[in-house]
């Protein structure tokens, strides 16, 4: 399982997801839920709290790696993401696959593939830039610190705001699957997928870079971008990437 990390950005930090969080997880799907038609968001202390112990549930059997979105200027929680689908591709080929499974030691594995997915902000923080950064942040972590081939992201095909959110950010349509999966309304829907493949990194990073130019301010200014740390275990210590 890949080490959880901190990612830390201007507008946005991203924390390995904990049970702490749950109240501020609870504040932040109350807000305006018009929009959560085709994404799961908790509603309430007891959901988010079983939320979020189902995450870290999924964390441990080595499925996904969640974060709790979180405003570094406040401290107030913003919504959530994940890394999700880990693939691994190392070590001895075997036939048939076995997908998810890492070779060697699986505290220190990092994956050649992963989706990042299950998304969600509160109404405070859309059309802030948090949701472009936390992808990016996600994303160059992936790309740069863990070395992938490819992240896929997905959304329900009839979900606009979150399809056009993913093309902004340069990735490529692999093609709509149609009649994939029951959608949270009942309804059998159709699913976009989506995908940035390594040898594109260098571009999307430059298309999200543009979009927000603060990301990168001057080498040793105040403000420069914090970057990453790595959490390990149950003491918690947060050391430099």
């Amino acid at each position: 399982m890949p080490v959880p990390v901190v990612l830390a950005g201007r507008t946005v930090r991203l924390e390995p997801l904990a049970m702490r969080h749950a109240e501020g997880i609870a504040w932040a799907g109350a807000l305006d839920r018009a929009s959560y038609s085709y994404t799961a968001v908790p509603h309430g202390l007891d959901a988010s709290c079983d939320y979020i112990a189902r995450a870290l549930a999924e964390q441990a059997a080595g499925k996904a790696l969640p974060f709790a979105l979180v405003n570094p200027l406040t401290g107030r929680v913003l919504g959530s993401t994940r890394f999700l689908e880990l693939d691994y591709w190392r070590g001895p080929l075997v036939w048939p696959p076995v997908t998810g499974v890492p070779h060697g030691d699986p505290l220190t594995a990092v994956p050649d593939a992963a989706e990042i997915g299950n998304t969600w902000i509160s109404a405070e923080a859309r059309g802030t830039g948090v949701n472009t950064e936390a992808k990016y942040l996600m994303l160059r972590h992936a790309f740069e610190t863990w070395g992938v081939r490819r992240i896929s992201m997905r959304a329900d095909a009839r979900n606009t705001r979150s399809r056009v959110a993913i093309e902004r950010l340069g990735a490529t349509c692999e093609g709509v699957r149609r009649a994939h999966s029951r959608g949270l309304d009942g309804v059998v829907r159709d699913t976009a997928f989506y995908s940035v493949l390594d040898e594109e990194w260098s571009a999307v990073r430059s298309i999200i870079e543009l979009r927000l130019p603060g990301l990168r301010p001057p080498a040793g200014h105040p403000s420069a971008f914090p970057g990453e740390t790595r959490e390990h275990g149950g003491a918690g210590e947060l050391l430099p990437a």
